[in-house]
């Protein structure tokens, strides 16, 4: 520290590009040193939302990725900073198909291992053993205007007004088919559920249900339903689009339109009325006139299976591919996200969701991302909440790939003795993190390996009858 710019001793990670600049993380933040000038970037005076950087990577295009001390990831061209942050959680299960938000800003989100409730900080999970879910794998969520949580699932649907369970199936109620798939919520607070055997509307007491026998349903397998301002229903289909205004059908396929593709996946609505259509052969951009499809040969669209959009209050499209990652398109430009150049989880996104902090809540296949581009605001508060684990979970360490440390995180249910090894590639057992009885909670131990080369390690946890490994990455 006393000959050089650097604030702390303690060096974490140096990365050097292409003009021979050198990029050093410590536990003060990031330094830069070209030539004999230092600059130092810290949490007071740059876009890094942690102080204590552990490691950095430049991609082709110059670009530094920092990995900090908390769950995030910040991206530095040289003038803008952009960060993520990467959940891990208390999530049961990594395959994030929804995400809804209440009026006080809590996430609701569904898995294939029940539907949780993230405040902030605190995680509730609800599933078939321990509420009124009836299947554990959640489809769709949707919240009316009285905060009750409507929630899809491919056994039936449930009302959960914060207190008590109402569960909707084909043997108690005007429901086609339990299996659901979509929910919208109208003007007038009927719930249109979307099905595998068609269409239903509920207002609470009656039933109407439509299908490819009594209307212009193209298809009876409802993938997604958006209302637009004039209240006409637009519903997705795998034979197509149908529009429906209360009385008339008009279908739109590829044989009668500029649709793209009959497996419609999902449908927003913007601000000047314009639909927007996912397919699984592009994105398409419906004025009422004309159609305007975007796909990986003519746009920056990295996919052309299209799982979900969501638009922000700055009416950028948030497009959310099968294998591609996410796109942000402008109107003009196209910026994309994906594992290789950012704090994405996984390339198959299934979810996006914009929270009243401008956060974007990315659900994929291997968990969920928030991400933002002026840096991640968490801020809820419900202190009502009991944190107590429902399932056994060892969480990815994080950061993975790391140098020179990790954090590895795991979740008990009930009181236990439990085991947390490290394991060389031959199944050597490097080191024992935990050896100990220990109570229900939540648990993170940081592993700090010295003299240990690069390469991969295994994580493993158990915990009474439970055992879990993880893959580590080491890099140095």
């Amino acid at each position: 520290m006393s000959n050089s710019g650097l604030l702390i001793d303690q060096v974490n990670s140096v990365a050097i590009d292409n003009e021979g600049v050198k990029w050093i993380g410590t536990s003060c933040g990031l330094a830069k040193f070209y030539g004999t000038n230092w600059i130092v970037y810290s949490t007071n005076n740059s876009g890094l939302m942690d102080d204590l950087v552990n490691t950095i990577i430049i991609d082709d295009d110059e670009n530094k990725w920092i990995g900090t001390g908390s769950p995030r990831l910040a991206k530095f061209d040289g003038q803008n900073w952009n960060n993520f942050y990467v959940l891990f959680s208390s999530l049961p299960d990594y395959f994030v198909l929804e995400i809804a938000m209440d009026n006080e800003g809590a996430k609701w989100i569904g898995t294939h291992k029940g539907v949780v409730k993230f405040n902030g900080s605190h995680w509730i999970i609800y599933d078939e053993l321990n509420s009124g879910l009836p299947y554990n794998m959640v489809s769709s969520i949707k919240i009316d205007n009285d905060g009750n949580k409507w929630i899809g699932t491919y056994g039936g649907l449930a009302k959960y007004n914060g207190t008590d369970w109402i569960v909707y199936s084909t043997s108690n109620s005007g429901i086609p088919r339990s299996y659901i798939i979509s929910l919208a919520i109208d003007g007038e607070g009927n719930i249109w559920i979307g099905t595998s055997g068609g269409l239903a509307k509920f207002n609470g007491v009656d039933w109407a249900i439509y299908n490819t026998s009594n209307s212009g349903l193209p298809y009876n397998w409802i993938y997604s339903i958006a209302i637009d301002n004039e209240g006409d229903k637009w519903i997705g289909t795998s034979g197509g689009l149908a529009k429906f205004d209360g009385t008339a059908w008009t279908v739109y396929n590829t044989s009668n339109s500029g649709l793209p593709e009959n497996y419609v996946r999902v449908i927003v609505v913007d601000n000047e009325g314009v639909k927007w259509i996912g397919t699984e052969g592009g994105l398409a951009k419906f004025d009422g006139i004309d159609w305007t499809v975007y796909n990986t040969s003519n746009s920056g669209l990295p996919n052309n299976c299209i799982r979900t959009i969501t638009i922000d209050d700055d009416e950028n499209k948030w497009i959310g591919t099968e294998f591609g990652g996410l796109a942000k398109f402008n109107g003009t430009d196209w910026n994309v996200y994906n594992t290789s150049n950012s704090g994405l989880p996984d390339n198959q996104i299934y979810t996006i969701e914009t929270d009243n902090e401008g956060n974007k809540w990315i659900g994929t296949y291997q968990g969920l991302a928030v991400f933002n581009e002026g840096g991640v605001v968490i801020s809820v508060d419900d202190k009502n909440i009991n944190n107590t684990p429902t399932n056994f979970v060892l969480q990815q360490n994080y950061p993975n790939p790391f140098n020179p440390n990790t954090a590895i995180s795991f979740n008990l249910p009930q009181q236990t003795f439990v085991t947390l090894k490290i394991f060389d590639i031959l199944g050597k057992e490097i080191t024992t993190l935990v050896n100990e009885e220990l109570n229900p909670g939540t648990y993170q131990k940081d592993w700090h390996p010295a003299g240990l080369s690069s390469g991969i390690y295994f994580c493993r946890l158990q915990a009474g009858s439970y055992t879990q490994t993880r893959k580590m990455i080491m890099v140095k």
